[in-house]
This record gives structure tokens, C-alpha cells and sequence, in this order.
């Protein structure tokens, strides 16, 4: 999900907000010690810290702040949320395993997350009680389980020649904005439909644009449904998106078309309550959720995963000549066996997300009291009605599980290191884990090494920009500004 906090337009809004923070937390204590061996309370941010850190959210981030944080109070830590809430961060594979894997009658999703409905639209996901949205995730997570994407490899491979032929024999791009046009058109392809790709592929484009543009900002998080420009465009697209959806759904009903893609699935699905199908609401709603939830952390990880990879001259020439052999043994053909074959570039891609995480948070509310042992022998007791959550980028660049966690170094995930199998079951959480793990996972590595698979067998390519810097503002952290690449064709062959 991409949560878009206030740029211009509301740093107004922002500064109001913070002044009303710094006034409620000057009030409150201002130092919280960290508690001996078998205090059940975690250790709570100071007041100071909190107001210390507003210049460096301001400017670098929230997650700077964590990590921080993190450093000084351990992996089990309360934020009193400027008086208005409390919320206990939980970092490491030792103290997630409940958050993971935890029944719904233990932790649930938070009412924040009903800002949501707005963009999925009712009837879907969070607007419905907890069973109905359980068979809509079902459905949607056979939907788009491996064994039913493993014969999309083919449109992905297509999509990507038809788009890179387009390219001169050399060039300058911004890789960012290629990888986001591609990967929508993959998604047209194996999720929305023929309809969409072959007759409206710029407008659902434009209007999918506008719907994450517009539909996360900071304020939406609090306000979704106040009356600003931002939620006025949201609603406009979302409308005229469910308008199209719909009406793709009854053409293919009465006319009997059937297509292989997610949305024929989801038409013809008898997952409701009684075995009923879903409707066309439910449909477009649950088809907007997908594409929503992972085009934008798609596109993210994908250009991650190039910037990290052109800039590192060492583990591009391991990329390129894993390419050649395969192509010694296979040719120029890629189907998804050959893409279980290209460990490298999966290990380049994977090192990309857990540096620069596709997921930066993910919380949780406590409906029933749990308690957590850090690995230094803290025992705390999370008590019901607590907002519980881990930050997914803390976590990932752990240093007692990873070796230097801020060098990008794709060998750690290599037979004989495989860090993030030693680290346990939860040391790598980029996709999350346990009950909520995305189920997109695999969709997301298979078209990320399509996409690079090809650029590394057709294109010499150079980073021309500085190494990008992360997006503070989103929720969903991509490359900041332009990430600018020389390309120059060139046919990569056997030797």
C-alpha cells in the first residue's frame, strides 16, 4: 500500500499538526528508562526524544527515527503517539512470530485501515465483517497462487520484448518511469484483461495513476473522506474505474467470453457465503485492491533492484554471465523453470527489497493479551486494546543477522551464508509473513526477473544520475526523483 504523506500542499496542514504534537508531549514526561530484567512494561519513547526527532521526520524520514530508537530501547518499544495513542514497536524475528502468525480473534487490522474503502470501494476487503473478507482473500489468493501464474510467463516475456523493441540503438531513460509502463502492462495483461490491454490500456492507466496519487495522503489516513482536491480526483477515478470494470464484467457475462486472466477467475468464482459468485461491485473491488496493493511495490522493488544493480559493477557481470550460461543451455527462450534457474538475479533482486523494502510498516490491533521475550531476556506483556507494529526496514537490516545490513551484498542470501534462513523464520519480512504474508510474492519476483532477465540480454546500461536517494513521503518508499541510465543495444550470445 502506498501511503503518500503531505508534500506542498499540506506542510501547512503538517505544521499546525506538529505544533499540537510538541505542545502535548512538552506536557507529558519527559524520560521513560529502560526497565530491568522482568518488567512487563516495554520501555517508552521519551518525550524528548520525540520532539528531538521532528526535524529528522521532517527531513530524512520516519525511519531513521526507528532505527534509532531501536538502538537505544531494544527490540520491544511503546511510542506514545503525542498523547493520542499508544503504539509498541516490535522488531526482530524473535518478538514477531505472534504478530505474524496470530489468529484474528488475537490481532487484527486497525480501523485506520478503513481509509481504504474510498480507493477498493465497498463491499470489499475492509468495508466487510471479518469472514466475508477472509473468502475474498481466499479467492483472490488462489487466484493468484504460482501454479495458476506460471503459464502468464509467456504474456509477461511478450509484453517486455514488445515494449523494449521501442527503444533506439541507444539512449537515455528514466529507468523508473520505463519499469512502471511495463509492469502496468503486464498487469493489463495477466490481471485486468484483453479489454483493458487491446482497447483502453492509457486511461485505466491515467485513472489507476490518479487513484494512488491522490488516494494516500497523510491527511487520508486520518480524514479519507474530507472534502479536499486530492479526494475529490480519488473518488473521480475510482468512479469511472468501477464504471469500465463493470462494464467488461457484464459484457463477458452476457456475451459468454471467457479469458485467461485473474479477473475471469474472479468473475467466475462461487466463494461467497451460500456459493453464491461475487458481484460486479465485489469484483471491480477486489480487482482495484490487487492492482493497487502491488503495481506501486512492483514498480518500487523493480527499480530498486535495477539501481542497485547497475551501480554495483561486481554482482552486474555475476548477473550477466549467470545470462550467458543460460542461454548457452537454453537459447534465447525464457519460460518460468528457466526463471527458477536465474539464482543470481533473484539474489540481486532480493538483496534491492531488503534494503529498500516494498512493506515499511505493518500493524496490527491487540484483541487479547500477549507477551514477547527479546533474545537479551526481556519479557513484556502487550496488553488488549494496544496498537501493535514491526517496521519491516528496522527488521530487515538487523545486524546480528545480517553482515553488514547497509552493503548491498546479494552473495548473503548464497548457499553456504543464506543469512536470512539463519536469521529464523521471520529475518526477512519484505513480503511480510505468517497468516498475512503477500500472496503476490512470487507474481512480484517473476516479473522483476522477466523484465531484467531481458534488459541484461539486450542492453549495456550505466547509471548517468547519482544513486538515488528513498522517498520520504510514501508509505511505499521508491527511488527519489529521476533514475536517469545510458542504454546501448547489444545481443547478449553464448561464448
Amino acid at each position: 500500500m502506498d501511503i503518500t504523506f503531505p508534500p506542498g500542499a499540506y506542510f501547512s496542514i503538517a505544521v499546525i499538526f506538529l505544533t499540537v504534537i510538541i505542545t502535548k508531549v512538552i506536557v507529558r514526561r519527559i524520560v521513560a528508562p529502560r526497565p530491568e530484567k522482568g518488567s512487563l512494561q516495554p520501555p517508552i519513547a521519551s518525550g524528548a526524544s520525540l520532539v528531538a526527532a521532528l526535524p529528522t521526520i521532517l527531513t530524512k524520514g520516519l525511519h531513521p527515527v526507528l532505527h534509532d530508537l531501536h538502538a537505544k530501547l531494544g527490540s520491544v518499544f511503546t511510542i506514545n503517539l503525542f498523547g493520542l495513542k499508544k503504539v509498541t514497536l516490535l522488531v526482530g524475528p524473535e518478538v514477531t512470530s505472534h504478530f505474524f502468525q496470530a489468529k484474528n480473534s488475537e490481532l487484527c487490522h486497525p480501523d485506520m485501515y478503513k481509509f481504504t474503502i474510498p480507493i477498493f470501494g465497498k463491499g470489499v476487503i475492509f468495508d466487510v465483517d471479518f469472514e466475508t473478507r477472509n473468502r475474498q482473500i481466499r479467492f483472490a489468493i488462489d487466484a493468484m497462487k504460482p501454479t495458476q501464474l506460471r503459464s502468464k510467463v509467456d504474456y509477461m516475456v511478450h509484453e517486455v520484448q514488445d515494449y523494449f523493441s521501442k527503444w533506439e540503438q541507444e539512449g537515455i531513460i528514466d529507468l523508473k518511469h520505463e519499469l512502471a509502463e511495463v509492469l502496468m502492462l503486464i498487469a493489463s495483461r495477466c490481471l485486468l484483461g484483453k479489454e483493458v490491454r487491446e482497447k483502453m490500456f492509457e486511461e485505466v492507466s491515467v485513472l489507476i495513476n490518479d487513484l494512488c496519487k491522490n488516494g494516500m495522503h497523510f491527511i487520508s489516513l486520518f480524514f479519507p473522506y474530507i472534502p479536499i482536491p486530492a479526494h475529490r480526483q480519488r473518488d473521480k477515478a475510482r468512479a469511472k474505474l468501477g464504471h469500465i470494470f463493470h462494464e467488461i464484467v457484464r459484457s463477458r457475462k452476457i456475451s459468454g467470453q471467457v479469458e485467461d486472466d485473474v479477473l475471469q477467475k474472479l468473475i467466475d468464482s462461487k466463494c461467497m457465503e451460500d456459493g453464491r459468485s461475487m458481484t460486479e461491485s465485489e469484483i471491480t473491488g477486489l480487482l482495484i485492491s490487487l492492482l493497487f496493493a502491488g503495481q506501486h511495490a512492483s514498480s518500487s522493488a523493480a527499480s530498486w533492484a535495477g539501481a542497485c544493480l547497475i551501480s554495483h559493477e561486481k554482482y552486474l557481470a555475476a548477473a550477466v554471465e549467470e545470462q550467458q550460461k543460460i542461454i548457452r543451455k537454453h537459447g534465447q527462450h525464457v519460460d518460468y523453470s528457466i526463471l527458477l534457474e536465474m539464482g543470481t538475479l533473484h539474489s540481486c533482486i532480493k538483496e534491492a527489497i531488503r534494503m529498500h523494502s516494498p512493506s515499511a510498516m505493518v500493524m496490527r490491533h491487540v484483541k487479547k493479551n500477549f507477551t514477547v521475550q527479546t533474545r537479551e531476556g526481556y519479557s513484556y506483556e502487550i496488553p488488549e486494546g494496544h496498537t501493535v507494529a514491526t517496521s519491516i526496514v528496522v527488521g530487515n537490516q538487523l545486524p546480528h543477522i545480517y553482515k553488514d545490513p547497509h552493503v548491498y551484498d546479494p552473495y548473503r542470501f548464497g548457499p553456504g551464508r543464506e543469512e536470512d534462513k539463519a536469521g529464523g523464520k521471520f529475518a526477512f519480512t519484505s513480503f511480510g509473513g505468517g497468516r498475512h504474508a503477500c500472496f503476490g510474492e512470487e507474481y512480484s519476483y517473476m516479473q522483476i526477473k522477466v523484465i531484467w532477465s531481458f534488459l541484461l540480454r539486450n542492453f549495456e546500461l550505466k547509471m548517468i544520475s547519482p544513486f538515488p536517494e528513498e522517498e520520504i513521503d510514501k508509505f511505499i518508499p521508491g527511488p527519489k526523483g529521476r533514475v536517469m541510465v545510458s542504454y546501448k543495444r547489444r545481443l547478449l550470445v553464448s561464448t
